[in-house]
């Protein structure tokens, strides 16, 4: 219990420093090679979910759990519908989200993701340098940089207080895999 109020404590003070902002994630470019798994951690280097792609090879699907190994979404390719998108999926196969390219121009991709039960959400940015932020009409909900982290290959998601990071954390991860060939 003890624990359990102190670590909230650390956690305030973390976010007293950021001045409120949201919850940091550590991603890595070209995060997923096949069949491997990798972790998402925390600013402070605490591991937050685990991107499963042992499915990647077979068919292009990954799963994504928390730091206790329990499946919270599956991202996965749905070739027979939507061209270039990727479906996400809670363990009970019910869908969260689905991103998809919204709008092809000359000069940038467009990117939206359909969240179910939610305000859906539109990428805008440079998705391919990852420099873009989700916003729910005109509130961002998500930040992405590379501008955090000195790492090579190295970028963060900043997830708005309150709002769920596993379908933000999920359409990342999906659009890491429709931009990059991995």
């Amino acid at each position: 219990m003890a624990l359990g109020r102190r670590r909230e404590r650390r956690e305030e003070r973390r976010e007293e420093r950021h001045g409120g902002a949201g919850v940091h994630y550590r991603m890595r470019q070209r995060l997923v090679s096949i069949g491997d798994d990798f972790w998402i951690e925390t600013d402070d280097g605490q591991r937050a979910y685990k991107v499963d792609g042992k499915a990647l090879r077979l068919r292009k699907t990954l799963i994504l759990e928390d730091a206790q190994g329990h499946e919270v979404a599956k991202i996965q390719e749905r070739v027979m519908r939507v061209k270039d998108s990727m479906e996400v999926e809670d363990a009970d196969g019910h869908r969260i989200a689905l991103i998809k390219k919204a709008l092809v121009s000359p000069l940038r991709d467009r990117w939206s993701v359909e969240i179910s039960g939610g305000s859906d959400l539109d990428v805008q940015g440079n998705v391919v340098d990852h420099e873009y932020t989700f916003t729910d009409g005109r509130t961002p909900v998500a930040t992405v940089s590379k501008k955090w982290f000195r790492i090579a290959d190295t970028y963060g998601v900043e997830v708005a207080p309150g709002q769920d990071p596993v379908p933000v954390l999920a359409a990342t991860v999906a659009l890491d895999l429709m931009t990059h060939d991995h």
